[in-house]
């Protein structure tokens, strides 16, 4: 696990857009794709804004990349809180990724459908290969959640699938979300996390009882490499 503290959410944003820059390369020595699990919520947001801007927009090869999600709410495209739109918006109307390299979590179908559908894309992808993603981004919440794990919901301990979608209650929504299952068997796993409110949180997913339930980030323990990207504030440095 490799730990990196940055002054503030904009120095943050940078340390991620410099070590993707090294990554993406590294990984393009050796193949001729680079796939990676884009994530929602306001640091990544801030990092897309980052990529979409000179000097980093004229450096990646984002001819290669295949995108995908790591989780989606199930509200429409045109929804200010689709992650989709959000990555559109802040980073892929603004670099040169292939359309037909661009894997979207569909909210116009059916919410299982939809991600039954999204489970073969990745079979299709990764079956047969030594890993699943080249690099899947994921933010946590003051929770303690990732991706559209939440706790004490059953896709916490979700052995099989690859995908799932699932009512929360608690929003009154449907999320659509990868599982940890396909998560960890990816070559590596960056999580962003800013911000005072999460700094307990943050001690007890790296320090704490083993508890994913109740910190569901726990469970996110890939084959790969596990960076983790904070802010001083969220490493509890303040």
């Amino acid at each position: 696990m490799n730990i990196s503290v940055a002054a503030d959410p904009a120095q943050l944003a940078r340390n991620v857009a410099d070590w993707m820059l090294a990554y993406e390369r590294a990984v393009l020595a050796k193949q001729g794709r680079f796939t990676i699990a884009l994530s929602g919520g306001s640091t990544p947001k801030a990092l897309h804004q980052l990529l979409a801007k000179a000097p980093y927009r004229d450096k990646f090869s984002w001819d290669k990349w295949h995108v995908f999600w790591g989780d989606e709410r199930y509200v429409p495209r045109t929804d200010e809180r689709n992650n989709a739109r959000m990555a559109f918006d802040t980073l892929l109307n603004h670099v040169p990724v292939p359309n037909n390299q661009i894997h979207e979590m569909r909210t116009s179908m059916e919410p299982i459908a939809s991600m039954q559908a999204y489970e073969k894309t990745l079979h299709r992808y990764f079956d047969g290969q030594p890993h699943t993603f080249d690099l899947v981004l994921l933010g946590m919440g003051d929770d303690g959640h990732t991706l559209s794990l939440f706790p004490n919901t059953p896709v916490v301990r979700e052995q099989t699938a690859w995908t799932s979608a699932y009512f929360l209650k608690k929003q009154n929504m449907y999320r659509l979300t990868l599982t940890a299952q396909v998560v960890n068997r990816s070559a590596a796993v960056a999580f962003m996390v800013a911000g005072a409110n999460k700094a307990e949180p943050l001690r007890e997913v790296l320090e704490g009882k083993f508890h994913p339930q109740k910190y569901p980030a726990q469970i996110i323990q890939p084959a790969g490499e596990l960076y983790w990207f904070v802010d001083r504030a969220a490493s509890g440095e303040e």
